[in-house]
């Protein structure tokens, strides 16, 4: 079903939801143990000590029983004390505490019970609060909206800061040096992070090796590689730049790896985005940035044919082992073979999902979501805005708010068989973008807008199911280019991605590998084009070219932001990592930011890697790029695949 305004705020309700396995497994039944070498007599046991956690400074909200503490730095040579330091909110029974103060000495209760849980068991949930890259700071103030979802189930949350995708002076903390930011230091803090957390598990009421990350769009990117580049060697150098954890007391090696990962239309496969927003999207579009005649419909052509020869290349799988490709259809666009049938499959399933699941009337509201905000966000602590009220506010920086040209494809509402249309005045969270609802009576009359001038959506009454004629008709109806070509890596360098790239005072780079492959290869053809702009000509193979501070190339900071390099055997990183066992993928079909072919590439790569215990992938039909689900709220649905997972 849709989600309500409410819910967009609330982020709270019934724990439950429909989700369709990649890869059915029986449930772990113990925690899985990070890695943990023997004590080396060659390590310093006290180098970092620094980072041990004071036990004697927790705070406690006695109204709703939560022990905290904020502005844990968790590196021992931070770049930015801003960014680099975490907040954990503790559920009260797992703490005896004696008051000191305005603090409390607290030690682990060892016989409490919380929901599922007890304090050897409890999972630790930490929210990847960005859908665009943005820096996370950490909380400098307490508020406990929203925290009430993970404790009262027995989690420990952990809202951990980061650097975004830009570098910036820390001027909070009274320096005017430029700290280094983008490609691949939000995950570098991210995973210092998690690492001192293990330094700290000796004193802290949780189970080390179950460690759950989650997030939305970008957001959700950074999850999966989290989740999927556990103690790689390619982050080595930058953790020890900043002074992260790679031993605790006794000497024993600390991992980074970690039990799950979560995302909601996550950006992931940055190495291939451009070419797969172009091949299930752009392709289709006459839009003006692929108009007929110009050099970006060539360079969107090219692209959709490069992601067409990287499939066959990948060999992705489906459940009975078959290896899916894509065939060249007429025209020279690579549209058929087993890989779109199975894009489509998945699409008529959601599709039935949909119809067999929801109840009308049913009302349409397409939404897109830039940033959300988890608990622990100090936008929510700061604007108290009226959302809080429902237990998760809701706020996004200037910079990082979506443009007014962005938003979900929306269904045509011009046929026959609509209720009504009406406009809504409501408020909305900020960094949503919303426009009219469309109110259909009847199952049959939603299908019949659908299919509205053109028929390409088949809907049996009888058995109420659904199937799609091919995905350029579900493209061009209802998951349409709404960004330009190559959205990822612009011509002007002027996407969030190019700044991700960025180094130093060179704040955005190109960085996609296969748009530089297509200029050296046609750049005489793009040349005899009337917008052809002469700047572009030598700009990738320039970028690509480029180094950040620790001898990195672009194509290694590439690897290092996408999942795939260590989950498929195409890429030089396949079984580099410790890859998380647990992984739940939601994506909205109507999303015309992202390509929901990455996930399902995700989803399918997950599915065939040994020790991947289980993959809860969900395509949501009638959903763009939000928190898309089925059924139910996203945190509640969120935490019972935590809870499945540590049963």
């Amino acid at each position: 079903m849709g989600f309500t305004r409410r819910e967009f705020l609330a982020f709270a309700g019934i724990a439950a939801g429909a989700q369709l396995a990649a890869c059915s497994k029986p449930a772990e039944q113990k925690p899985e143990d990070p890695k943990q070498d023997a004590p080396s007599s060659d390590v310093d046991l006290g180098e970092f000590k620094d980072l041990a956690i004071n036990m004697d400074s927790w705070k406690y909200d006695e109204e709703n029983d939560c022990y905290y503490q904020l502005g844990l730095t968790y590196c021992t040579k931070p770049a930015t004390k801003t960014y680099e330091s975490l907040a954990i909110f503790v559920p009260g029974k797992y703490f005896d505490a004696q008051k000191n103060g305005s603090t409390y000495k607290c030690a682990v209760n060892e016989k409490a019970v919380v929901g599922n849980f007890t304090p050897a068991t409890a999972p630790v949930l930490m929210p990847i609060n960005t859908g665009t890259f943005a820096a996370q700071a950490s909380p400098t103030a307490y508020e406990y909206s929203g925290l009430g979802s993970y404790l009262e189930k027995g989690c420990v949350y952990v809202y951990a800061g980061f650097r975004g995708r830009s570098a910036g002076v820390d001027t909070a903390s009274g320096s005017n040096d430029m700290y280094p930011g983008g490609a691949p230091w939000p995950v570098v803090d991210l995973k210092a992070a998690v690492r001192y957390l293990r330094y700290n598990a000796d004193a802290l009421p949780f189970e080390a090796s179950r460690v759950f990350v989650f997030g939305f769009s970008g957001g959700g990117g950074m999850s999966a590689v989290l989740g999927a580049s556990g103690d790689s060697e390619l982050f080595d150098p930058y953790l020890k730049q900043i002074g992260a954890a790679t031993h605790d007391a006794q000497g024993k090696a600390i991992s980074d790896a970690l039990a799950g990962s979560a995302s909601w239309c996550p950006v992931s496969g940055i190495d291939t985005a451009d070419a797969a927003y172009e091949w299930s999207k752009g392709q289709y579009s006459t839009d003006e940035s692929r108009a007929a005649g110009t050099w970006r419909a060539q360079l969107s052509s090219g692209l959709a044919a490069s992601y067409g020869d990287w499939v066959n290349g990948m060999d992705l799988r489906n459940s009975d082992d078959e290896q899916l490709t894509l065939e060249e259809a007429e025209g020279g666009q690579f549209t058929m073979g087993s890989y779109a049938d199975a894009l489509l499959a998945e699409a008529d399933d959601a599709a039935t999902f949909f119809v067999q699941n929801t109840p009308f009337p049913y009302a349409y509201t397409p939404q897109r979501l830039d940033d959300p905000t988890f608990p622990g966000d100090p936008n929510l602590l700061a604007t108290r805005s009226a959302a809080q009220a429902s237990g998760l506010g809701s706020a996004v920086s200037a910079a990082d708010k979506p443009d007014a040209s962005s938003g979900d494809a929306k269904a045509d509402a011009d046929a026959t068989g609509e209720k009504d249309s009406a406009s809504t005045e409501t408020s909305q969270p900020t960094g949503t973008t919303k426009v009219e609802s469309t109110i259909y009576d009847t199952a049959s009359n939603y299908f019949a807008a659908l299919n509205s001038g053109q028929h390409w959506i088949n809907y049996n009454l009888k058995r109420g199911t659904v199937s799609i004629q091919s995905l350029r008709d579900f493209s061009s109806h209802v998951a349409p280019a709404e960004q330009p070509c190559s959205p990822f890596d612009r011509p002007d360098r002027s996407s969030k991605f190019n700044q991700l790239f960025g180094i130093g005072e060179e704040s955005t780079l190109h960085f996609d590998a296969m748009v530089g492959d297509l200029m050296k290869k046609n750049i005489d053809a793009y040349a005899t084009c009337s917008d052809w702009d002469a700047s572009c000509e030598n700009a990738w193979s320039l970028d690509l070219a480029k180094e950040d501070s620790l001898g990195t190339s672009m194509e290694g900071r590439v690897n290092m932001m996408n999942p795939l390099y260590w989950l498929s055997g195409a890429y030089e990183g396949y079984g580099q990592a410790s890859v998380a066992p647990h992984w739940r993928i939601n994506s909205g079909l109507f999303d015309t930011d992202v390509p929901a072919c990455s996930a399902s590439n995700l989803a399918l790569a997950l599915g065939k890697y040994d020790g991947v215990k289980e993959v809860s992938y969900t395509p949501v039909w009638g959903q763009g790029h939000v928190l898309a689900e089925r059924s139910g709220s996203p945190v509640g649905n969120l935490l019972a695949w935590v809870v499945a997972c540590c049963s």
